[in-house]
């Protein structure tokens, strides 16, 4: 099977539903993290204060996805029925049989709960065993260490480190980290993960 480019579509777990972002999402989404500035430390912008500023971040997100860049989701709570973040694939490369699992947040009140766990079993799930993608890569500021620390809890792979890789919007330099999951060490991750959110 040749890999294939991810489309809009929902992805559906025990704790949360994975479904195309749009602008109904909104009100839930500030209402998760709206105005707190460290959900949005290391997003490459400043926490968004308004509705209406967290409104032109969705807009431009869904601008990349219109143009066939990004594919952005929606992070459904099952047991409240609202939006808790997103996460999108981006960097598509259907040639090369890779994507990448990025642009991620949630509310902190879901940090280091199943939500995260959840949302990159699914994502993975379907890159490996629907999109036929070799390979998934995610990354992160180098000063990120919560990040690393869960993409590693993933069981993905560290590869390396891009220095001087783009500027913050501060003015400083972001070092990237970068992670991946190959196809054949899907499966042992889709155990590892399976378990964590059992």
């Amino acid at each position: 099977m040749s890999a294939q480019s991810p489309r809009p579509l929902t992805l559906t777990g025990r704790h949360i539903r994975l479904e195309p972002l749009s602008t109904e999402h909104l009100d839930d989404l500030f209402a998760a993290g709206g105005g707190d500035d460290e959900v949005w430390r290391w997003q490459g912008g400043t926490a968004p204060q308004t509705p209406g500023e967290l409104g032109t971040t969705l807009r431009e997100l869904l601008g990349k996805a219109e143009r066939g860049t990004y594919v952005p989701f929606a992070v459904v709570h099952l047991a409240s029925g609202r939006a808790v973040g997103w996460t999108c694939f981006m960097d598509i490369d259907v040639a090369n049989e890779r994507l990448e699992i990025g642009f991620t947040w949630y509310g902190r009140t879901y940090w280091r709960t199943a939500v995260n766990t959840e949302a990159k079993l699914l994502l993975l799930t379907h890159a490996f065993e629907e999109l036929a993608m070799g390979r998934v890569q995610l990354k992160t500021d180098h000063k990120n260490l919560r990040s690393q620390a869960a993409i590693a809890r993933l069981g993905a792979h560290r590869e390396g480190v891009l220095r001087r890789h783009r500027r913050r919007p501060d003015g400083t330099w972001r070092d990237t980290v970068y992670f991946s999951i190959l196809a054949d060490e899907w499966p042992a991750v889709k155990d590892r993960l399976g378990a964590r959110v059992a």
